[in-house]
C-alpha cells in the first residue's frame, strides 16, 4: 500500500523523475496503473540495474536496514519509509554508509506535509500562544478489529502502534519542540486477540514543556488531534489532511485543490493579542507530500539540504526505544 498509494503516484506525475521499476515478488499489479514499468522478482535484480538512481524502500519494518544497506552498497539513493530502521544503531550504521558511498539518505516522514501540522507549525512559530507549557498530539482511530497486514499484526521486531503511527508523532514533536530531556512511554493490547501493542501514549520532558503524543484503535469521538496550550492562549486543530483519502481512491496529486482541507475543519485560536482577547478559526495551509519529493530531487541533482534527513530520523527512533526502556524499566528514562 505504500509503494501504491504514498510514493508511486508522484514519482509517476513529477516530471523530475522516471517512475521506472518496481520489485514484485509474484504479481504483476504495479502494471494495471503503470503499464510501462519494469517488474524485477528478485531486489538484486532490480539494484543489478545501472539506469536505477534512487531506490524507495517501503517493505515491512523489519527489512528496512538490510535492503537500504543493500541499496546504497549498490551505489543508490535511497528512501527508507518510516519508521526509518527498527533500532538507532541499524540507523547509525546507514548513515554511516552513506556518506561513505556518497548516496543521499532519506527517511519518509510524509506527515510533516500534511495540511493540519503545516497550521499548527505555523500557529506554534508565530508566538501567538506565549510561552507553551503543555500540547497533545493524537493519532487515534476506531479500528477495533486485526489489520489484514499479517505483518503488522505479527509480534517482531519493528510492530506495534509507537512505530507505526507513533512515528509520524514523534517526528511532529521534534519538528516543533527540539529533543527532550527524558521519556516516558505506557502501551497496551486493547484489540481482541491482539498480539501487538495498539494502544501508545508517551510523554516528552522538556524543561519548562510537557508534551503528550498519543495512539489508540478506540476512539469512536475523536478529540482535537493537535492540542496546544501557552501562558496566552490555546490553539486546537483536527487531523483531516485530504490527501490520504484521495490518494486511496485513487486520485493522482496535482491541481489548485490538491491538499486544501474543506474550511469547516479550521483550528480553533484563543489567545491574547495587545492586552485584546481573540477567540476564532485559523485558515488551514495547504497540505502536498510533493514537496518532499522535490525536495529529494534537489538534493539528489543540485546537493540542496534533503526534506527528511537521516540524522533526523534515527532521533525518532531513539525516542522509541527510550520509551520502550521506560516501561521495562518503569521509569522515565533520559533521552540524551
Amino acid at each position: 500500500m505504500s509503494g501504491r498509494v504514498f510514493h508511486a503516484p508522484f514519482l509517476h506525475v513529477n516530471p523530475k523523475f522516471d517512475l521506472y521499476s518496481v520489485w514484485e515478488r509474484e504479481k504483476n499489479l504495479a502494471r494495471t496503473i503503470y503499464p510501462d514499468i519494469r517488474v524485477c522478482r528478485t531486489l538484486e535484480e532490480l539494484l543489478a540495474d545501472p539506469a536505477v538512481e534512487l531506490v524507495v524502500v517501503n517493505t515491512p519494518n523489519y527489512t528496512h536496514y538490510e535492503y537500504a544497506k543493500k541499496a546504497l552498497l549498490a551505489g543508490k539513493h535511497v528512501i527508507v519509509e518510516k519508521p526509518f530502521t527498527v533500532t538507532e544503531k541499524e540507523g547509525l550504521e546507514l548513515i554511516d554508509l552513506a556518506k561513505l558511498t556518497g548516496k543521499k539518505l532519506s527517511s519518509y516522514q510524509s506527515r510533516r506535509f500534511d495540511s493540519d501540522y503545516r497550521t499548527v507549525k505555523r500557529v506554534f512559530d508565530s508566538g501567538i500562544l506565549g510561552r507553551l507549557v503543555e500540547a497533545e498530539l493524537h493519532y487515534d482511530r476506531y479500528t477495533p478489529t486485526l489489520s489484514p497486514k499479517v505483518h503488522k499484526e505479527t509480534p517482531g521486531p519493528g510492530t506495534g502502534l509507537l512505530y507505526d503511527l507513533g512515528s509520524h508523532l514523534i517526528d511532529q514533536a521534534l519538528q516543533l519542540f527540539g529533543d527532550p530531556d527524558a521519556v516516558f512511554g505506557d502501551f497496551a493490547s486493547n484489540r481482541d486477540n491482539s498480539k501487538v501493542d495498539d494502544y501508545m501514549e508517551v510523554l516528552l520532558f522538556y524543561p519548562a514543556l510537557r508534551v503528550r503524543i498519543k495512539s489508540t484503535y478506540f476512539v469512536r469521538e475523536p478529540v482535537p488531534s493537535y492540542q496546544l496550550y501557552g501562558h496566552q492562549g490555546t490553539f486546537l486543530k483536527s487531523r483531516t489532511d485530504v490527501q490520504e483519502r484521495h490518494l486511496l481512491a485513487g486520485e493522482m496529486p496535482g491541481g489548485p485543490a490538491w491538499g486544501v482541507e474543506p474550511k469547516s475543519e479550521e483550528g480553533l485560536l484563543h489567545t491574547e493579542v495587545d492586552g485584546v482577547v481573540v477567540r476564532g478559526n485559523v485558515p488551514t495551509e495547504k497540505g502536498n507530500y510533493m514537496d518532499y519529493f522535490d525536495g529529494i530531487y534537489e538534493a539528489i541533482r543540485n546537493d540542496a539540504p534533503l526534506p527528511v534527513t537521516a540524522e533526523q530520523a534515527v532521533r525518532i527512533i531513539r525516542v522509541i526505544e527510550k520509551a520502550y526502556e521506560s516501561r521495562r524499566e518503569k521509569k522515565i528514562i533520559p533521552f540524551k
